[in-house]
């Protein structure tokens, strides 16, 4: 169940933000997608994800087309994405966030409470982002770091999920939350239960959450793939350095 993007173009109104893209992702696999502010990040997830139609190019996941689909009709195909900033409903109790996310595909008439659904996945889900023990409190009252981990629960929880798209997962935290939510994310990539692991494709600035952590790097500079591989490939590219990393730049010490 891999994800294809093959010649992914995104224009608006002239301006090419996306201008042929082409990689892939293999279940198992967490890839980051790095560049500058304007590289077409955001723009590309937009279109993976079906916020935004395509220009030109092709999206496959699983072998088929989802260019045309609709977000509701990807969800429904395994693919779940995340956003820059965390969404989440600020009105309810941190565990109906996520019964609201995993009743859905079972119907939720509008009379129906969220108290009386059956509550044993969304439980589980908060036990492996590590909220159970804030299953009772609102969301509105979460620190931002339990709010991004609940937005994953509630990523994981609608559908089958075997395609992860996290959009700035590590965006507004401090160093030591950035560390436990990437390795929450890595974990997500790993066989479980004779399954295969998650795909995983994640744009970040902070690259403390990109080397150590990504087993694949993708750089987006002026819409174009500008270079790939491994983090140590990518961190000794000449052109890397020159455009986006700097020359004087460093890994991060345990990457």
């Amino acid at each position: 169940m891999s994800l294809q993007v093959q010649g992914l173009v995104k224009h608006f109104d002239g301006v090419k933000a996306v201008n042929g893209v082409t990689f892939t992702v293999e279940p198992g696999e967490c890839v980051a997608l790095i560049g500058p502010n304007g590289a077409g990040k955001s723009t590309t997830f937009a279109c993976i994800a079906g916020q935004h139609p395509l220009t030109a190019g092709q999206v496959l996941w699983n072998g088929e087309r989802i260019e045309a689909l609709r977000p509701a009709q990807r969800l429904q195909r395994g693919i779940a994405r995340t956003f820059q900033v965390a969404q989440t409903f600020e009105a309810l109790t941190v565990l109906q966030n996520v019964q609201l996310l995993t009743q859905i595909p079972r119907g939720l008439a509008a009379y129906n409470l969220l108290d009386s659904c059956d509550s044993g996945q969304a439980r589980a889900l908060l036990e492996q982002v590590g909220l159970h023990h804030l299953a009772d409190a609102q969301a509105q009252g979460l620190p931002y770091g339990g709010k991004k981990r609940l937005e994953l629960a509630m990523a994981l929880a609608g559908h089958d999920t075997g395609l992860l798209l996290l959009d700035e997962p590590a965006a507004g935290l401090a160093a030591e939350e950035r560390a436990q939510l990437m390795e929450l994310v890595k974990s997500l990539t790993q066989r479980q239960a004779g399954r295969a692991g998650m795909a995983v494709l994640y744009t970040e600035h902070n690259m403390d959450a990109v080397f150590g952590v990504a087993d694949r790097v993708l750089v987006l500079i002026d819409g174009v793939i500008a270079a790939q591989g491994t983090p140590d490939e990518v961190a000794s590219d000449p052109a890397v350095r020159q455009r986006y990393l700097g020359q004087w730049w460093e890994k991060p010490l345990h990457a």
